[in-house]
């Protein structure tokens, strides 16, 4: 193993919504994606999302049992979204994050609206 520059392994890639394995942990991945714009509606139901804003900001709206809200995340900001949360994240300037979750975990999660041709169904790519 060698270190792992976050740097370098974004700029790797262009493509939005397409998150990219740096490493694993256990049996986690650990992803950064380059995000702008809208994700989709979606649910993970065995397991929490955690996301880290590594620049720009990032919105995610979320449907909870008290109702909808959204949080607001900006650079250096976590959040969890809790298992069985519907949720989407969007990003109205662009935006670099990094998501924790099981490894194999599709980035559309296992409930979701119709998927838009900019989102990546994927469980995360290697990095080149």
């Amino acid at each position: 193993m060698e270190p792992i520059s976050l740097e370098s392994a974004l700029a790797s890639f262009t493509e939005q919504w397409s998150p990219r394995i740096v490493t694993t942990v256990n049996d986690y991945d650990v992803r950064v994606a380059k995000v702008e714009g809208e994700h989709v509606w979606h649910v993970h139901d065995h397991t929490d999302e955690f996301f880290l804003v590594l620049d720009g900001e990032l919105h995610i709206a979320l449907r909870e049992q008290a109702g909808e809200r959204t949080v607001v995340l900006p650079k250096g900001s976590v959040f969890t979204v809790p298992r069985g949360t519907e949720h989407k994240p969007f990003a109205p300037v662009p935006a670099r994050i990094l998501v924790i979750e099981p490894s194999g975990t599709l980035s559309v999660g296992d409930r979701h609206d119709e998927v838009p041709d900019h989102v990546d169904v994927t469980t995360g790519h290697a990095l080149t």
